[in-house]
């Protein structure tokens, strides 16, 4: 069946489409290492709970948590940790209980929410809206550090005449296009980058690099692209410095470059510059990031819980839990579940997931699973809510109150 399934792939473009139900051309087992007993739910919970749903395992929360700090010399201070793969102010306490106090964020929301969160535990933070925000989004968030005022809140900027269109409450990172051809004002052009620089005056915040674009397998080749480009950067910040233009922070690097980003020596060493790294989905952990960086040492933290629900051929089955629950748009498969090695996710459809199960026996009808995301960011945006489980079973059930987007800015 497989090498049936695999005959009917379309060629689109430069890319394969694969239809519903068809096989991914890469399967893999990322996780066979994993002991399912480390992810114990108690039956008489898996008995009641709908499915699909996302639950979060709080020890691997922490743990990853605690590795990364770890990776970073033991400074949480060099952690502007990304808030867009979480987006649940439960798990966001777990980062500042660490000692977390610099954030990223893509959404007003996640922004909201944060501010919220540190005025209620009387902390006091620092967070970047890493989003060239124009239009009423750019005013809500001047209300937002208006209202949280013990607060510090920069946005990006690339233009220096809309520097003045930025509420004067905001700080400004300007923001880098390091090659990733997304957002941004170009290395190269210094010219455009001092004058942003200038008009930003007693508000510029630093200079914001980022670089997912270079996730290439090959890690030896992916440190080089990176170290490459952190090389442009520092060549900039001491460019800045002759003309008179004091970078305070540089931030960097998302998943896949962050531990080539806390290597690379001379960003360590600026002076009078603090560089900080911005990874997010590592707090969770996914599939995608498994194979990116398979050392780091990081456990999944947040899962689909599915179903069985069919058993419509031999040797398949299928899962509840479609497109609208997992992310499918980094590619297939779109899952792992834990403690079937053997499985591999075919191409989902919006509400069905159908599984081939490789030499394995075929689970009956009804049966559970916890399925790890290849991408676990949009994932956790399409729950409304999240099952939050301890290591010793207790558990409570909260809203991703940080997912999706307003429609209008409150009052």
């Amino acid at each position: 069946m497989r090498a049936t399934l695999a005959r009917k792939r379309n060629w689109v473009g430069a890319a394969w489409t694969i239809r519903p139900g068809r096989i991914p051309s890469t399967p893999m087992a990322p996780f066979a290492h994993l002991d399912r007993s480390d992810y114990a739910l108690a039956p008489e919970l898996q008995a009641q709970l709908l499915s699909p749903s996302l639950v979060v395992f709080l020890d691997q929360v922490r743990a990853n948590i605690r590795r990364v700090i770890e990776c970073a010399g033991g400074k949480p201070d060099r952690w502007r940790v990304h808030l867009k793969t979480t987006k649940i102010p439960a798990v966001w306490d777990e980062l500042l209980s660490a000692g977390v106090r610099h954030f990223k964020c893509a959404t007003v929301r996640e922004a909201a929410e944060l501010l919220a969160l540190l005025d209620e535990r009387g902390i006091t933070g620092d967070v970047l809206l890493a989003y060239p925000l124009v239009g009423p989004g750019l005013e809500y968030l001047g209300r937002l550090a208006v209202a949280h005022g013990s607060q510090r809140v920069s946005v990006l900027c690339e233009d220096e005449e809309r520097i003045g269109s930025i509420p004067t409450e905001l700080e400004i990172f300007i923001d880098l296009n390091s090659g990733m051809d997304r957002t941004g004002v170009p290395v190269a052009d210094r010219e455009t980058i001092l004058a942003c620089a200038r008009a930003a005056q007693g508000r510029l915040a630093g200079l914001h690099h980022y670089d997912g674009h270079l996730h290439d397998a090959d890690l030896d080749l992916r440190r080089q692209e990176i170290f490459e480009g952190y090389d442009r950067l520092v060549a900039l910040v001491g460019y800045l410095k002759t003309q008179g233009v004091e970078v305070d922070e540089v931030i960097t690097a998302g998943t896949p470059a962050f531990l080539s980003a806390l290597e690379y020596a001379p960003l360590r060493e600026l002076e009078g510059a603090r560089h900080r790294v911005s990874p997010g989905t590592v707090v969770f952990h996914d599939a995608r990031s498994q194979v990116e960086n398979p050392g780091l040492g990081l456990a999944p933290a947040a899962f689909v819980f599915s179903r069985v629900v069919s058993q419509p051929c031999r040797g398949q089955i299928t899962l509840d839990a479609g497109s609208k629950a997992l992310a499918a748009e980094a590619g297939d498969p779109a899952a792992h579940a834990l403690g079937h090695p053997e499985w591999t996710a075919l191409s989902p459809s919006e509400e069905h997931l159908p599984v081939d199960l490789g030499n394995g026996p075929a689970p009956e009808r009804g049966s559970t699973c916890l399925l790890i995301p290849r991408h676990v960011c949009p994932t956790v945006n399409l729950a409304e809510q999240a099952l939050l489980v301890e290591s010793d079973g207790s558990h409570s059930v909260v809203r991703v109150s940080a997912r999706a987007h307003d429609l209008f800015a409150p009052g």
